[in-house]
Formats: structure tokens, C-alpha cells, sequence
């Protein structure tokens, strides 16, 4: 695989630019689980546990799939990993839109499922692509661009959906509990159903035809071994780099944090009261917050402060956020809810790149198990909603989100500099 130098000016512009739209494609898709979770519970008639399965399925497919994407990456590279990433997206695209509109929720499951095993890849070429192809100090305002295109996406999505699929649920809800017998209800569910399909086979086609771009674009290839390591990173093994670790275990508590705050906030509303037809919208007020939070970390970081001290600042803010919702109700505590988006948005851009700093032509594999971490938005939600059934729903909320952002705390004042004194 050819060595690439960081290309500048306008071919890193152009770089930055084209991985970004990719940054914003997957966000969109990602997104969507938040209305999703409404969606389903609707459409199939179930209970919150059972609809909590859209991000558990989602994401847990991350912690299936990313080593296997760094196997595929290290054979195809970087550049055709995402291309083949995309389509795999694209599939899982159309089966979740074929399956949903036949009411088979195993089915529209796998299709969620598919999505995330593409994800996976993509996500394992795209973030060590963005952070290695510039200076590693700087790698947290790039990933930062590329938030800002993943959350406009995200903020987009949840009001696509709400006015595509989403729109007159309230009515749907009345004129199901009026139908006459168990027929006309499967009918008028069916008619509900019927609205996820042609989006999700246009997401499909969308996802196809960028995939062929990518692949015949003039993208550089790119490999973790072409960059500067730490003194024998390449002649040492993944456990003599202790960060990286600390890393792994810091990234599953924030996308944890991340998908709670942006998929969950929904269902924090409906637990306050407020009707579904406000609440499948919650996910565009997070991702509003984030986008702040990421123009906010491309102005400062790394010109006026360091990201280990921007990521400490930020679980700072998360643990007072998380505190907030806990003592308020109403509008007032979902908004601190929605407040976490604007602490979550540099975690990310900060955790990726301080943990597979220095590892050299580990990058790809060290890239895998960070995100392998992203489980950590399969099993936070899927606790919040199992627990939430016999206890408190906002002492849940709290005694979850608030250790989770403790310890991102120490990884950012700690953790990531572990064994610092070994990396170049």
C-alpha cells in the first residue's frame, strides 16, 4: 500500500470534504433510531423494552463487526473498505424498509442489524482516515467538521421522518383505539407501516450510488502504517499501549451517553407526560446542541485549548446537565436532557485520536476495538429502559449518565496520558 504524506491545502480541503459528506450520509442513518424507537412500538405493537431493541440490535452489530471490518480494511485499504461499507448500508437499507412494511419486526430488525455491520466499517476506515491524514494535534478539529456534517444530518433526520412517516400520529392513535375489531387495526398499522418503505429504499439507492463514488474518486489510500508511531509501536503488541484500552472503555460510556441523550430523549418525554407527536422531534433539539458544541470545539480546539482539556470541560458540563434534568421536570428537564448534546459533541472528536495515538501499523486493528466500544449505545438505553419499568425514570436516567461522565472525566485528565512518555 502506497506511504501517503498529509496532503495539503486545496487536496486536503477536497479530502476533508468528500469524507464529510460521507460523515453526513451515516449520520443520518444513525440518527433515525431515535423516531425509530416510536415507530415501532407503534407499528408492531410493542412494549418499550421490545421497541428499546432498535438501538440495541443497531449498535451491537458494531461490537460483531468491527474486527472483521479491520481484517477487511487491512486486505482492501481504507478507501475501498468505506465504498464496500456503504453498500453493505445499502442492503440493510432496503431489507429494514421491505421487512417494516411487512409488520416483521425480526426481520426489520436484521435489516437494522446489516446497517450497522456497514457502519462498522465505514466508521473503521473514516475515523482513523480523517485523524491520521493531518497532524494528530489537530485530528480532534477535523473529526469536529465532520461532527458538525454528522449532526446537521442528525438534526435533519428526525424531522424528515416525523413529516414522511410521523405525521397525523396522533390521529393514527386515536383511530386505532376507535377501530371496530383486531382487522381494521391491522389494516390502519398496515397503511403506518406502508410509510417507512419507499424512504428506505431511496436511502438505498442514495447509499449505492455514493458508495460508487467514493470508489472511483480520487480519494488517497491510506494506512495507519504510514504514520508516525510511538519508538517500536510496530514491533510491540495492542496490551503494551495501555491508553488505547482506557480509550476503548471511554468511548463505550460516551456513545452510551450519546444515544441516551439523542434516541432516549423521546422516550424521556413520553415519560413526562408530553404527547408522541412533540417527543419523535426531541432527537433534533440533542443533535442542535451538538452542532453548537462542535462549532464551538472547531473555533477553540487546538488553538486556545488542548483536547484532553476540552473533553474534561465538556464531562464537567454533562455531569451538571445530568444533574439538572434529575432535579427539574417538564420542558425545563428535557432541555437539560437536550443540553447534553452540547456537552457530548467534542467527546468523540477528543477520545478517538488520543486513544490510537502512536500505535502505528496497529492503527486499523486498535480502530476496530475502539469501535467495537460503540456497543455501549446497545446496552445503556436497553438498561434505562428495563430498569426504568420498576424504578424512577429520572433516578435512572441519573445514576446511569452520571458515573459514565465521571469517568470520561478521568480518562481525559488521566487515562489518556498514560504511557504518553513512550509516544512520539
Amino acid at each position: 500500500m502506497a506511504t501517503l504524506v498529509a496532503p495539503r491545502s486545496t487536496s486536503q480541503r477536497s479530502t476533508v470534504a468528500l469524507i464529510g459528506v460521507i460523515f453526513f450520509i451515516f449520520g443520518f442513518v444513525t440518527w433515525l433510531n431515535g423516531p425509530l424507537i416510536a415507530f415501532v412500538r407503534l407499528a408492531f405493537t410493542l412494549s418499550e423494552v421490545e421497541a428499546f431493541m432498535v438501538p440495541m440490535v443497531f449498535y451491537a452489530s458494531y461490537f460483531v463487526f468491527a474486527l472483521p471490518a479491520a481484517a477487511i480494511l487491512r486486505r482492501t485499504g481504507m478507501k475501498r473498505g468505506m465504498a464496500a461499507g456503504l453498500l453493505v448500508m445499502a442492503i440493510g437499507a432496503a431489507l429494514f424498509g421491505q421487512f417494516a412494511t411487512m409488520r416483521l419486526f425480526a426481520g426489520a430488525l436484521s435489516g437494522l442489524f446489516v446497517i450497522g455491520a456497514g457502519l462498522a466499517l465505514v466508521q473503521t476506515a473514516a475515523n482513523p482516515y480523517i485523524s491520521v491524514v493531518g497532524p494528530i494535534e489537530s485530528a480532534a478539529q477535523r473529526i469536529a467538521v465532520m461532527g458538525i456534517c454528522n449532526k446537521v444530518a442528525g438534526i435533519l433526520a428526525p424531522v424528515v421522518f416525523g413529516l414522511v412517516v410521523m405525521r397525523g400520529v396522533g390521529d393514527l392513535g386515536a383511530s386505532i383505539a376507535a377501530a371496530p375489531d383486531a382487522g381494521a387495526r391491522d389494516a390502519l398499522l398496515a397503511d403506518f407501516a406502508q410509510k417507512v418503505h419507499g424512504p428506505y429504499l431511496a436511502m438505498a439507492a442514495v447509499l449505492a450510488v455514493l458508495a460508487f463514488g467514493v470508489l472511483r474518486s480520487p480519494l488517497p489510500e491510506l494506512s495507519g502504517a504510514d504514520r508516525p508511531s510511538a519508538d517500536g509501536a510496530n514491533s510491540r503488541g495492542l496490551t503494551s499501549f495501555p491508553h488505547l484500552w482506557l480509550g476503548v472503555i471511554c468511548l463505550f460510556f460516551y456513545v452510551g451517553v450519546e444515544v441516551m441523550a439523542g434516541d432516549a430523549i423521546g422516550t424521556y418525554g413520553a415519560s413526562l407526560g408530553m404527547p408522541i407527536a412533540q417527543t419523535s422531534y426531541f432527537t433534533s433539539l440533542t443533535l442542535t446542541g451538538m452542532l453548537f458544541g462542535y462549532l464551538l470545539g472547531v473555533a477553540l480546539v487546538p488553538r486556545v485549548i488542548s483536547q484532553e482539556r476540552y473533553l474534561a470541560l465538556s464531562a464537567v458540563f454533562g455531569i451538571l446537565a445530568v444533574l439538572g434534568a434529575y432535579l427539574t421536570r417538564g420542558y425545563v428537564s428535557v432541555g437539560f436532557v437536550a443540553a447534553l448534546g452540547f456537552a457530548n459533541a467534542m467527546m468523540w472528536p477528543a477520545i478517538f485520536p488520543l486513544a490510537i495515538r502512536g500505535l502505528g501499523r496497529h492503527t486499523e486493528t486498535g480502530s476496530a476495538i475502539m469501535i467495537m466500544a460503540i456497543c455501549g449505545g446497545a446496552v445503556m438505553p436497553q438498561l434505562f429502559a428495563v430498569l426504568k419499568q420498576h424504578h424512577d425514570f429520572q433516578l435512572v436516567f441519573l445514576l446511569l449518565m452520571a458515573p459514565a461522565y465521571c469517568y470520561i472525566l478521568f480518562f481525559a485528565l488521566v487515562g489518556s496520558q498514560v504511557g504518553r512518555d513512550r509516544l512520539a
